[in-house]
């Protein structure tokens, strides 16, 4: 029997949720129901599961649709799925192991399922920025209005300037107009 940990399992096999772009929610919930089956099993590397407990747990009413994602899943590689077709015996499954790590990776061919051991080193190939990077000599300087300089129809500032007077609260207010 390996040793799982459940948070990081959890971790590494939502990580693999959100890169495949094949699985709806109904995948995720059957793999969680089977997730849960394998705990109460203690994690067990085989173990057997009865399709009614299945369906209950991942809120699936067809069968059809239970039958159609668990061999996806099978297929995908997040389960090995071995059916029955005996009532009384329940299909085997194993789940494969997606935990995440908390170490460096040393040699990445010994990394299985898209995890590891330990934590990847990312090269930064980004520049770092400094005031002379961020010039650009090709770019126009703008033309800077002064802030008490108004404009030429009398407003302060023209349009939906963002901070500028658009409902014109600044001036007296006739309230013997009509709105």
């Amino acid at each position: 029997m390996e040793e799982i940990n459940y948070i990081k399992h959890l971790n590494g096999v939502f990580g693999q949720f959100t890169k495949d772009g094949r699985l709806n929610p109904t995948h995720i919930s059957l793999y969680m129901a089977l997730f849960q089956l394998w705990n109460y099993k203690l994690f067990r590397e085989w173990f057997h599961i009865d399709r009614e407990d299945a369906m209950i747990l991942a809120k699936i009413g067809s069968k059809s649709t239970y039958h159609r994602c668990i061999k996806e899943l099978a297929h995908w590689g997040y389960i090995y799925y071995d059916p029955s077709h005996n009532p009384f015996k329940g299909s085997r499954i194993k789940m494969f192991n997606f935990e995440t790590s908390d170490g460096q990776v040393m040699y990445l061919s010994r990394a299985k399922n898209g995890t590891s051991l330990g934590q990847a080193v990312v090269r930064n190939n980004k520049p770092i920025q400094t005031p002379k990077n961020n010039e650009n000599p090709n770019k126009q300087k703008k033309n800077k209005r002064s802030k008490n300089k108004p404009f030429e129809n009398g407003d302060k500032q023209g349009g939906t300037v963002p901070n500028g007077d658009n409902l014109r609260t600044s001036r007296d207010k006739n309230y013997n107009e009509p709105l």
